[in-house]
């Protein structure tokens, strides 16, 4: 069974259909999921849907969007120390749409950053157009994964030598993504773990649809093309992987 490493159970397009959501994952295959937080209004949702699945597991986090937000407010310990969650995330930086409120996401990163060192618990990063600042803040005194990655080789390389894992999503098997292709074709297997971030960024040839938990699958089956696997030995090294970067998740198969 797949790991799907990083989908918003929370989001709208589950809106209380969340059990025929984790039908069709089981019967494509995906057996576990991880639901990371973005809006700190999502937290007590995402923790109820662990309490009443037991395979699904949470990160919690704050996503740069928020910035400005107090994430001591609402990474607590006794949130952070709930036995289904896994991690921090997803937390980081976005100057996709302009860097006017820079500082301030700085500031929301740097701050949950250190709520992480304290619980020591990994995390799940977003970056997006913030390749510099995002190097020079993760200096490699924390662990855990690019989600979602696109970023460059540059970077990547970088953050190899810091200990992180990186996310496939279904960007890598659109046409025009060659270059994000390449970049996993060159990260190591065992740094490699796998996503759908549902609702968004649907693979082939579900572009244009709802992402969703189940299409991890599709994923899978490029990112073993790029790794010259089969699909069976791919699921296995996803599955160990996994495990290692959130050590709390135990894997349903």
């Amino acid at each position: 069974m797949f790991i799907d490493t990083h989908c918003h159970l929370t989001d709208n397009y589950v809106a209380g259909d969340l059990d025929a959501v984790l039908a069709r994952a089981a019967s494509a295959g995906v057996g576990t999921m991880i639901c990371p937080t973005a809006d700190p209004a999502d937290i007590d949702c995402a923790l109820r849907i662990t309490q009443t699945h037991d395979n699904i597991w949470a990160t919690i986090g704050i996503h740069p969007e928020y910035a400005g937000t107090d994430a001591a407010a609402h990474l607590t310990r006794d949130v952070l120390s709930h036995p289904r969650v896994v991690g921090i995330g997803e937390i980081g930086l976005d100057y996709h749409f302009g860097a006017n409120n820079r500082d301030a996401q700085i500031r929301l990163f740097e701050q949950q950053l250190d709520i992480a060192r304290q619980c020591g618990l990994p995390v799940a990063i977003h970056t997006r157009d913030a390749d510099e600042d995002t190097a020079a803040i993760l200096t490699g005194d924390v662990r855990g994964v690019m989600h979602c990655y696109t970023s460059s080789w540059d970077l990547a390389k970088k953050m190899l030598d810091r200990g992180f894992y990186f996310s496939a999503s279904g960007i890598i098997t659109f046409k025009n993504a060659t270059d994000v292709r390449e970049t996993f074709a060159k990260i190591p297997t065992d740094r490699l773990v796998i996503e759908t971030d549902a609702p968004y960024c649907a693979p082939v040839p579900h572009r244009g649809k709802t992402c969703e938990p189940a299409f991890v699958a599709d994923t899978a089956r490029v990112l073993a093309d790029i790794k010259g696997l089969q699909l069976h030995e791919l699921e296995t090294i996803l599955e160990q992987n996994t495990t290692k970067l959130y050590p709390k998740c135990h894997v349903k198969l």
